[in-house]
């Protein structure tokens, strides 16, 4: 039922004048910030200590900004789920298609890194964009309607969802078989306690993050690619390719990690408001993980 009702609400989304979806959304910004103050206090203790050097006055003009942002989003992906092709494609343009699209027709298997910044799932319709597969890499949700709902939609203009424990099969398969595809990752997730290999310091914290899209792509030898997304007006987006690396096996260790994370944290110092504040990013301490010996800390990590 859950499924149907999310479907339902996105099909009116879909049938009602722009001018009124943002109406809607304002109204949702009212409840969620006012009323509901929806982590408001995770918002605010991820701000400060991203820019500690900004006013109170800056963080909180930031924050509401943020959830005018994320209440657009939410009706946006609603909106997304009925769009037509030709729509999509006025709504979201990609700059340099032709980037990725030259690698795959060489039978190069690519990788495009990506943040929770502006609406990322705006890239859905890059099947509308190439001839070659591509997949949307995935993390299983608790909720099944909500999951039922995300993979429907990210197979809309033509992508595989790919749950993220059967990628690196899945992308040796297609590399045994010559089938050269695209695969979507998002890399600001905070990783399991127990799956922590890497630190960095990123929006001036030390942060744990992600390298299982750095392994698959070293093991594989892909071309790694970053996302880079602009919010160009409401409901209107671009997205511009930018190369990290042509041969994954040639990089340093952790070196696609962090140029990845250097992308992902000059586009939110550049407009904060577009990243998801919201996100639990930091809540694993470097000094616990350490001091609890729950991995072994090798001189590369430190």
């Amino acid at each position: 039922m859950g499924y149907y009702m999310l479907r339902s609400m996105s099909w009116l989304i879909y049938k009602i004048p722009d001018r009124i979806t943002y109406l809607i959304s304002d109204l949702l910004f009212v409840i969620l910030f006012y009323l509901a103050r929806y982590r408001r206090d995770v918002v605010t203790c991820n701000l400060s200590k991203s820019f500690p050097e900004k006013s109170k006055k800056e963080l909180d003009d930031i924050a509401v900004k943020f959830y005018h942002h994320l209440c657009d989003c939410f009706l946006e992906t609603l909106y997304f789920d009925w769009i037509s092709d030709k729509k999509v494609r006025e709504r979201v343009k990609f700059i340099n298609p032709e980037m990725a699209n030259e690698y795959m027709e060489k039978g190069r298997t690519v990788i495009v890194l990506m943040g929770h910044y502006n609406n990322w799932e705006c890239f859905n319709n890059w099947g509308l964009h190439s001839e070659h597969k591509s997949y949307a890499i995935y993390k299983k949700l608790r909720n099944r309607s909500f999951e039922r709902f995300y993979i429907h939609l990210r197979s809309r203009f033509g992508s595989f969802p790919l749950e993220r424990a059967l990628t690196f099969r899945q992308l040796s398969e297609d590399l045994r078989d010559s089938i050269p595809s695209l695969s979507l990752f998002l890399i600001d997730q905070t990783p399991r306690v127990h799956d922590i290999q890497y630190w960095t310091t990123f929006l001036n914290q030390d942060t744990a993050v992600l390298v299982g899209p750095e392994k698959i792509a070293v093991k594989l030898n892909t071309v790694v690619l970053f996302g880079k997304t602009k919010k160009v007006k409401r409901g209107f987006y671009e997205v511009e390719f930018e190369l990290i690396t042509e041969n994954a096996k040639s990089c340093r260790k952790f070196e696609i990690t962090e140029k990845s994370t250097n992308f992902m944290e000059r586009l939110i110092i550049e407009s904060p408001e577009f990243w998801l504040w919201s996100h639990r990013k930091w809540k694993h301490k470097r000094a616990t993980w350490e001091s609890e010996n729950l991995q072994q800390v090798s001189p590369e990590i430190v």
